[in-house]
């Protein structure tokens, strides 16, 4: 049993007995979210909070058949801002029989989490675990084949939703090597995770692509092993954009956690932690450290936990959530509010999606924009960032800029846009209208392009033109 167990390792019909530790809107997922630069007072939930610290999501893992439990459903779109699903994107959950899809349960958490602004968590392409029984049977080029046209085909099915996507999940081995594991996967050749990263990259352009693993929480052998895959990466431009901790903790978190967030950070890509869990009697304290770390570290993006309420955890009888299992707050709740409350607003917003472009600047007044532009084939995504510079605070706003011709929205978070070509205003919706002095709201749209992929050239907020960050 690792040091640090995985709920991944678990096949979905043994959630609840774990034994060996194995296991926009539809685009709303790329949103920036609510930033609250200077906040009046403390934020009361945790997914806000979060946002008020530079962009950043706090999240939980969900399953879709607990979706019709009010209590869960209750916690979930109160507290926070990003979600997982547990089994349902996984290989065995969508492809169920080779080359026939079922995204009944994916999309029921998907559409969920978009409906309410959330971002979503994409878990995971490819995993050596809880593959369906005809890809077990497979092996060499067949499997690579095999494997490569389900990244393609999910990653394509979700495109546009997806914040962040674990392409591939668990690929090292346990111990003091740092070498891959023997896999299935493993044996189709060694290039296969950076196989798997293009087709991802290709079927989905704007979701960020990570890494994601478990006992990597320190600076070991593993994590070393994974760091210089990323940094040969990097070198190579095979494209990665994320890793993910897992860190399922125990009573503690290790000395040098932050400064292995801070190494990978380096390395140019975001870090996360994905599937946070803690057990024991050190419970509370050691979620605030691992909350102080992430808000230490400018490229940590997100913290998830894995489950809402102890009842829901896979790690029986350990009760290593934020909620009991009535739906109460415990203290380690408490702790993670009181710890992302005490992080510094102005934190640096996560950085742009994947192959995103900065605007130019230019223009004077009591806001600023920023703008970031991801385009591929005929497409395009947009993230904006508008902050209240001025002395006032500011209650309902409209954006208004113009479009480069050959550019319509089709879809938007954050704001509501109308008309969708042209001079376009973009309106506060019911959650974000209100600016107080050095806040920022993020907000962002999809649109088709003929070709022209610029940034409109002057941004005005409620009739101030604004200068560009």
């Amino acid at each position: 049993m690792p040091a640090h167990a995985n709920p991944d390792r678990i096949p979905r019909q043994t959630s609840k007995q774990r034994g060996r530790l194995t296991a926009m809107a539809a685009l709303g997922a790329l949103g920036l979210g609510l930033v609250l630069a200077a906040p009046a007072s403390a934020a009361s939930t945790l997914g806000a909070s979060a946002a008020e610290r530079g962009g950043r999501y706090f999240g939980a893992a969900i399953a879709a058949n607990k979706l019709s439990d009010s209590t869960y459903v209750t916690i979930l779109n109160r507290e926070f801002n990003s979600v997982t699903a547990e089994n349902e994107m996984k290989w065995d959950a969508t492809e169920p029989s080779r080359g026939s899809f079922n995204y009944t349960n994916g999309d029921r958490i998907a559409n969920h989490a978009i409906g309410r602004g959330m971002k979503i968590r994409g878990h995971a392409l490819l995993w050596h675990s809880q593959q369906p029984g005809w890809a077990q049977s497979l092996s060499g080029s067949t499997l690579r084949s095999a494997a490569l046209n389900h990244v393609t085909q999910v990653a394509t099915h979700y495109r546009g939703k997806i914040h962040s996507w674990d392409v591939v999940n668990e690929a090292f081995a346990d111990g003091s090597g740092g070498g891959r594991r023997d896999s299935n996967l493993q044996r189709t050749g060694n290039d296969w995770i950076e196989a798997a990263f293009r087709a991802a990259r290709a079927a989905d352009p704007a979701a960020k692509l990570c890494y994601n693993d478990y006992n990597t929480d320190g600076i070991n052998a593993k994590s070393t092993g994974i760091y210089n895959m990323v940094a040969d990466f990097k070198a190579r431009g095979v494209p990665i954009d994320c890793v993910g901790f897992q860190s399922h903790l125990s009573n503690s978190v290790p000395g040098d956690y932050q400064a292995n967030l801070q190494r990978f950070a380096n390395l140019g890509v975001d870090v996360q932690i994905t599937e946070l869990d803690i057990s024991g009697s050190n419970q509370a304290s050691v979620y605030a450290s691992v909350v102080r770390s992430c808000l230490a570290v400018a490229r940590c993006t997100g913290i998830t936990v894995w489950g809402i309420r102890d009842s829901d955890s896979w790690r029986t009888g350990q009760n290593p959530l934020l909620f009991d299992s009535g739906g109460n707050k415990k203290a380690a709740y408490t702790s993670v509010l009181n710890a992302l409350n005490e992080g510094n607003p102005s934190s640096p917003s996560p950085s742009p999606s994947p192959s995103s472009s900065p605007s130019p600047s230019g223009g004077t007044g009591p806001c600023r924009v920023s703008y970031a532009v991801n385009a591929w084939n005929n497409g395009l995504t947009s993230e904006i960032t508008i902050t209240n510079t001025g002395s006032s605070t500011v209650n309902g706003w409209s954006l208004v800029f113009t479009l480069p011709s050959g550019q319509s929205i089709v879809g938007g978070w954050n704001a509501t846009y109308s008309p969708t070509s042209g001079q376009v205003t973009a309106r506060n919706v019911s959650y974000n209208g209100t600016l107080s002095p050095g806040a920022s709201v993020g907000i962002g749209f999809q649109a088709n392009h003929s070709g022209n992929t610029s940034a409109p050239g002057t941004f005005t907020l409620n009739g101030s033109t604004c200068t560009r960050a």
